[in-house]
């Protein structure tokens, strides 16, 4: 029975065939193997995850959807390096910027999309009803979330040395990890902002969620 979504479960297996197609694209001939391994983890860590619990905790499709953009957006920062990528090079063009913005959108993604993944979490697992204590928790998990990733890219750096340049795509900018984090607080009120009815609508479908009776 496909209760946690507007689409059903076909729609969550299309999702599923379009990243790991992505993911075995990338395989083939990305330009540094082991940024790509390192890009791409959280997603091959993510998927048999997410499979595992789906019969227990069937995500929305809304957060399905969201998880899927996300994967794609490693994958192309994995193929690539996030300072090469040619999407990134047009916005730097045609926005006159002084470097590749693509790390940027992946680190406004990574505030954007746990957002909703932790804020679905926290309405359905936890007493937390909607209002601003949620929201302000929900900021602070995808903080949270980002200061950890900054964190496996420090370790990265000391174990790797100039091998995890690529990794960290900072571009020579010395407030980089700064940006970062700011990044992902804008891209996690941005979710809240704009996604918090849609995904409202979405819970209300669900036999868990405490408002339904």
């Amino acid at each position: 029975m496909d209760q946690p979504g507007r689409f059903g479960s076909g729609f969550r297996a299309a999702l599923l065939a379009v990243v790991l197609l992505a993911v075995a694209l990338s395989a083939v001939r990305p330009f540094d193997r082991l940024t790509w391994l390192l890009e791409v983890a959280p997603v091959l860590i993510g998927i048999p995850l997410l499979l595992a619990s789906a019969r227990r905790f069937r995500l929305t499709d809304l957060i399905c959807l969201l998880l899927a953009v996300h994967a794609v957006i490693l994958i192309v920062g994995g193929i690539y390096t996030y300072a090469r990528v040619p999407l990134g090079f047009w916005l730097q063009d045609w926005l006159h910027l002084a470097r590749n913005p693509y790390d940027r959108i992946g680190h406004f993604a990574q505030g954007f999309v746990p957002a909703m993944f932790a804020r679905e979490i926290l309405l359905r697992k936890s007493p937390l009803r909607p209002g601003k204590w949620l929201a302000f928790l929900v900021v602070c998990v995808c903080l949270a979330i980002s200061a950890c990733y900054e964190l496996i890219e420090w370790i990265a750096a000391l174990m790797l040395g100039q091998g995890a340049d690529e990794f960290l795509g900072t571009q020579g900018d010395p407030f980089d990890t700064q940006a970062d984090m700011a990044m992902a607080l804008i891209g996690s009120c941005s979710a809240l902002a704009t996604l918090t009815r849609v995904h409202d609508r979405q819970l209300t479908a669900l036999t868990d969620y405490p408002s339904v009776k």
